[in-house]
């Protein structure tokens, strides 16, 4: 079959290709933008969105308390109970320090205990014992102070009585005598007369010289009586007297007695209590040796290691060594201290919510609250800011102390906030603003207030309304002018 020479499927691949340029160019045109103008390249318009307050710092995990242990007195540390990373309880051992030298004077202050009560105990025994017997001693030189003085009384009454008998003795024996001697001289006057015999006269002589010597024995009697009577009452007085001081004497000892008796047992009781305080003196120093965690935490840090000798002090040793101040670091909680420059330190407030990044889990936000800030300011190479604490919400079971952290405080959202470029606040004479164009696209100072500026943005409080035109830069035919005037 022959070749056909119809002209249509050329015509037909003309058209398509004219239709496919129309399309292209059509396209291109609709796509590209428009020419523009100087001033919409130099302005942006004032908008209205809704703006949440971030001010970013750093910040370092601290432990919410955090304390070195220390024995209280200098010593040898014997045993470490704990090791780095241990999680402990309050009250739990932690180390052992040398107390052998300790133990032994809290034996010899037990026994010293065990003494002064038995001496106490003693003395409570001997001393009623000593009273009773002293009050007895009373008793009895009360009884011979009476017996004494009834003996002296009735010596005092007896005396005038046996001095009147021997006088009436002394009488008798005299009547007695001129009696014998009446007789004697009738009878020698019969006897010379021979009316009696000599033997009647010489039995009268003989009755007389024994009345002769009845006279004399009465007035013996009579002068020994009065002559013994006055040293007998004086004896009897000096008797008297004697009882009487013994029974004083007998008294103020025992009253001397119950006074020392109620000051030793004072002194026994005293001795018992200084025993005690000794006792429990070493008894605390003992226990000072064990060492034990004051509160729930974690051991952070091993400053000494077994036979080390600790001295302690205010601050810690770096490293473990022969000779430290501390034993261990003890840790519990933890929270993130941030330092705030002054100038955001107002919108800073406590019970605000934090956001958290560490460098460790840069992928993770951990959230935190404000809890304290600090009431007065640090200065540190010429820059002010403020230390925030911040409490964890989420993050304790990764975030360890001492890591670095980046926080971001979230303020209260403000909405339907008009804000502008921060680049296109500017101050005139003292005051903040803005450059507006005028009607001609001449820039003019605007007076503004402004509120608080977040990223890139600063809020406009007042001075601008939504969709009025601001100036980011100054066109150039203006800028000779600005800087001239």
């Amino acid at each position: 079959m022959g070749t056909s020479n119809s002209p249509l499927p050329f015509i037909l691949s003309l058209l398509t290709a004219g239709m496919l340029a129309v399309g292209t160019m059509t396209y291109y045109l609709v796509q590209s933008p428009k020419p523009t103008s100087e001033l919409e390249l130099l302005t942006e318009s004032v908008k209205e969105q809704n703006l949440t307050v971030r001010i970013e710092s750093n910040g370092k995990v601290e432990p919410v308390y955090s304390v070195n242990i220390s024995p209280k007195e200098p010593g040898r540390l014997i045993r470490l109970l704990v090791e780095q990373g241990q999680v402990v309880k309050q009250g739990q051992r932690l180390a052992i320090m040398e107390n052998a030298e300790i133990q032994a004077q809290g034996v010899e202050a037990q026994a010293r205990l065990k003494e002064a009560i038995a001496n106490l105990n003693r003395e409570k025994i001997n001393i009623p014992a000593e009273i009773n017997q002293l009050e007895t001693d009373i008793r009895q030189a009360q009884l011979n102070y009476a017996q004494t003085q009834a003996r002296f009384q009735e010596t005092q009454k007896s005396i005038p009585k046996e001095i009147d008998q021997a006088k009436a003795n002394l009488e008798s024996a005299k009547s007695r005598l001129a009696l014998a001697a009446k007789r004697a001289n009738r009878y020698q006057y019969l006897t010379e007369q021979g009316a009696t015999a000599l033997d009647q006269f010489d039995e009268q002589v003989n009755e007389y010289q024994r009345a002769q010597a009845s006279v004399f024995e009465a007035q013996q009697r009579l002068e020994q009586i009065k002559n013994t009577a006055q040293p007998q009452l004086d004896q009897l007085g000096a008797a008297v007297a004697e009882a009487s001081v013994k029974v004083q004497k007998q008294q103020l000892i025992f009253q001397q007695k119950k006074a020392s008796a109620e000051s030793e047992i004072q002194r026994l009781e005293a001795q018992i209590e200084a025993a005690q305080a000794q006792l429990k003196g070493i008894e605390i120093k003992f226990m000072n040796t064990i060492i034990t965690a004051p509160f729930d935490g974690i051991i952070t840090q091993r400053y000494a290691t077994e036979g080390a000798f600790v001295t302690p002090t205010t601050s810690a040793s770096a490293t473990a060594s022969a000779t430290s101040t501390s034993i261990l670091a003890l840790a519990r909680g933890l929270e993130i201290i941030a330092k705030i420059p002054e100038i955001d330190i107002q919108q800073i407030k406590p019970g605000q919510t934090v956001e958290i990044v560490a460098d460790a889990y840069p992928d993770q936000v951990f959230s935190g609250q404000v809890i304290l800030v600090a009431p007065e300011a640090i200065v540190d190479q010429n820059v002010t800011s403020f230390e925030v604490k911040i409490g964890l919400i989420s993050g304790q079971e990764k975030l360890l102390s001492k890591m670095n952290v980046d926080v971001t405080f979230l303020g209260q959202p403000i909405s339907n906030a008009l804000v502008v470029p921060t680049v296109s606040i500017v101050t005139e004479e003292g005051q903040t603003g803005v450059m507006i164009p005028d009607a001609e696209g001449k820039p003019i100072f605007k007076p503004v207030t402004i509120g608080m500026t977040i990223n890139n943005n600063t809020q406009i409080l007042s001075g601008l309304k939504k969709d009025d035109q601001v100036f980011i830069d100054i066109p150039k035919k203006y800028r000779k002018k600005e800087e001239d005037s």
